[in-house]
């Protein structure tokens, strides 16, 4: 039969079923409401109705959040449901009278904070947090708006928090485009806007008229920073807590890098480096949300305004002098990479680089030659120093010569500690970036307390090195007759040092015998004079940026420029000679590896002046004079504290060169 014959039967048998089952279906309909998916919540929250409204408190419309569905569905959090974050609606408000009810009192307020975080806990205990990369991201911004200044109670509602993440991201069409599309491009240059518009608008206005927002606004230029940039985008802190103030700068620095390297070589910024925050920051000097640039005649930097700037910090109320008129053309930016801007710091940074350059070249080259001689003869002489007994009349044996009296070797004390401890207060803003830095000006007290040693330490050194001039001036005067500035006694260069020099280098290439000295040698007159160039160098130009205000007053503020690179060069050079090449001529050539004590104990040995100083001791003798500066040989208790006392002394030395070559390839 076919089945259109059969159809009113099959008619009627579907007839009496939906007849007998449709009171069934229609209750199950009433008892089971409709699950509450997106479709659901979008048929009242659709952002294109005109107007949303429910009943609310008292009878009262209440608005409703609007949603636009074509910006959901590209949004972030388009693949999840309302209702995961909204958890406290359960119902359809057109099919219950639940729905009205919550929209009447006040709804759990949706924390998207603590979602992102039980996400990331969840997927580490699970062990697929490498296979979260993006979540793991999230993760750590919350924690950081968790410690951030808008994560704070707000002071007008301590209910609330300053900002939510639904502040600054629209949840329900928040998206972050790739950084490569001109979608980002249009978001980043919106973001002053979002911070702007309902919380900072005194900022907002101020940063519309500043070369960052009108780069922003008028040029379309998405590189020109905005809020995020220097406050950043989660972990925003109090603009007048430390931790905002010594970021701040690097946050700068991240667009203009060339100025925060120029910016760090300064006292101010080796001091924000180091982690303190009491000197001038960019913002200090350039203003924050109205910067402009600087021949803008409004600018805070503007030479019409820079003393009023500067005098913002450097007034009697916070300890300091009002500025001099030499601070109007300090070049706190000026760098040696420039000539034609910055004419003075480049021939002040060459000439120092050159006399660096030529002093290592020359002496560095001695001293591995040198060493390359004599260890090549002890080896040949079976590891003997070559100090024989036989070198002196047996009846001579086991004296000693003097060779420094005690105000010398205290003299020399108080200099090489000094020193020392310049180098250990001051390198720290010389290399501020290397990690033993901070840590020692901490240990120091801060760089107030180490300013202040620095500075006493350098009056100990400057006052040994007077006193040595006067000590001169008055040997001198009492045998002015006798005595001969270019003889054997007097440590100016002569030309038998040039001859020296050279026969040293015949010998040191085995081209010749090895030449005998008078009473000094021509390293020891270099290690003399070194120090008059030294003090002076260091001297006047730590004393012009010690008393700024003063030589401010009749100076050019490029002064100071100069001074901090003569200062810091000169010192290098100093630290790095003396703890190489010093401590080779004295301490570790193999003729007197591993330590010579004659400058603590005063004499040396007549075999060892024999061999050292065999002119002195061949005219000693001749003359008869030989005898009376003959001493006896000193205590094997001097001897051992003398040894002692020259150990610390070098390793102290040693160290502070290695934290010096440290920060130096540090910063290379």
């Amino acid at each position: 039969m076919h089945f259109r014959h059969r159809f009113p039967f099959a008619a009627a048998l579907w007839l009496a079923a939906f007849l007998f089952c449709a009171p069934a279906v229609h209750a199950q309909a009433q008892a089971a409401p409709p699950s509450l998916d997106n479709a659901t919540c979008l048929s009242c929250h659709d952002g294109k109705k005109s107007k949303l409204e429910v009943a609310g408190v008292a009878g009262k419309p209440r608005a409703l959040h609007p949603v636009e569905p074509d910006k959901f569905g590209r949004s972030v959090h388009a693949k999840m449901q309302c209702v995961a974050c909204h958890t406290d609606i359960t119902d359809n408000a057109d099919k219950a009278n639940a729905h009205a009810k919550a929209t009447s009192t006040p709804l759990k307020k949706v924390d998207c904070a603590s979602c992102h975080q039980d996400l990331w806990d969840q997927a580490q205990k699970q062990g697929k947090a490498a296979e979260r990369p993006g979540l793991a991201a999230v993760a750590k911004n919350v924690q950081a708006y968790h410690k951030s200044f808008h994560a704070r109670p707000n002071a007008d509602d301590k209910t609330k928090a300053n900002a939510t993440c639904d502040n600054c991201h629209d949840t329900h069409s928040f998206n972050v485009p790739a950084k490569t599309s001109p979608e980002y491009q249009q978001w980043r240059m919106s973001i002053s806007q979002t911070c702007g518009t309902d919380c900072h608008t005194d900022q907002l206005d101020a940063y519309k008229d500043s070369v960052h927002g009108r780069a922003n606004d008028k040029n379309k230029d998405a590189k020109a920073a905005v809020c995020t940039d220097c406050h950043s985008a989660h972990s925003v802190a109090n603009t007048t807590g430390d931790p905002f103030k010594l970021a701040i700068s690097s946050n700068c620095g991240s667009c203009h890098k060339e100025q925060l390297d120029s910016y760090k070589a300064t006292y101010h910024g080796s001091i924000t480096t180091l982690g303190y925050s009491y000197t001038a920051k960019c913002y200090n000097c350039h203003g924050s949300h109205e910067i402009l640039k600087v021949n803008d005649p409004k600018s805070t930097v503007h030479p019409d305004n820079r003393m009023k700037t500067c005098a913002t910090c450097h007034n009697p109320k916070k300890g300091l002098a009002d500025p001099p008129p030499g601070f109007a053309s300090f070049l706190p930016h000026g760098h040696a990479h420039n000539f034609a801007r910055y004419p003075q710091i480049w021939i002040a940074f060459q000439m120092m680089a050159g006399l660096l350059v030529g002093t290592f070249g020359f002496f560095w080259l001695h001293t591995a030659l040198w060493f390359y001689r004599e260890y090549q003869d002890r080896k040949a002489h079976g590891g003997d120093r070559r100090v024989r007994l036989d070198d002196v009349p047996a009846d001579l044996r086991g004296k000693h010569i003097m060779r420094f009296s005690p105000i010398w070797r205290i003299a020399h004390l108080l200099f090489a500690l000094s020193l020392m401890v310049l180098t250990l207060t001051g390198m720290p803003l010389f290399y501020p970036d290397v990690p033993w830095a901070s840590t020692v000006m901490h240990l120091l007290g801060g760089p107030k307390v180490a300013g202040l040693i620095h500075r006493t330490s350098a009056v100990i050194f400057a006052g040994v090195f007077f006193w040595h001039l006067l000590y001169v001036a008055l040997r001198i005067a009492r045998h002015w007759k006798t005595f001969r500035f270019f003889g054997p006694d007097s440590l100016i260069p002569n030309l038998q040092d040039l001859w020296d020099i050279v026969a040293m280098f015949k010998w040191f290439f085995g081209k010749g015998p090895r030449p005998v000295f008078d009473r000094w040698t021509y390293w020891e007159k270099f290690d003399y004079w070194a120090p008059f160039w030294g003090v002076t160098i260091i001297g006047v130009s730590g004393l012009v940026m010690w008393l700024p205000g003063f030589f401010g007053s009749f100076l050019p503020g490029w002064v100071f420029n100069v001074a901090a690179i003569f200062h810091g060069e000169e010192a290098f050079l100093a630290v790095v000679f003396l703890f190489t090449v010093h401590f080779f001529n004295n301490h570790f050539r193999p003729d007197k590896f591993p330590v010579e004590v004659a400058m603590f104990t005063g004499t040396l040995s007549l075999e060892h002046f024999r061999r050292e100083h065999a002119l002195e001791y061949e005219r000693l003798v001749a003359s008869g004079e030989l005898q009376g500066r003959l001493v006896d040989a000193p205590s094997a208790a001097k001897v051992t504290a003398s040894k002692a006392l020259a150990f610390v002394l070098i390793v102290v030395g040693l160290t502070l060169l290695t934290l010096v070559g440290v920060g130096f390839f540090s910063g290379m």
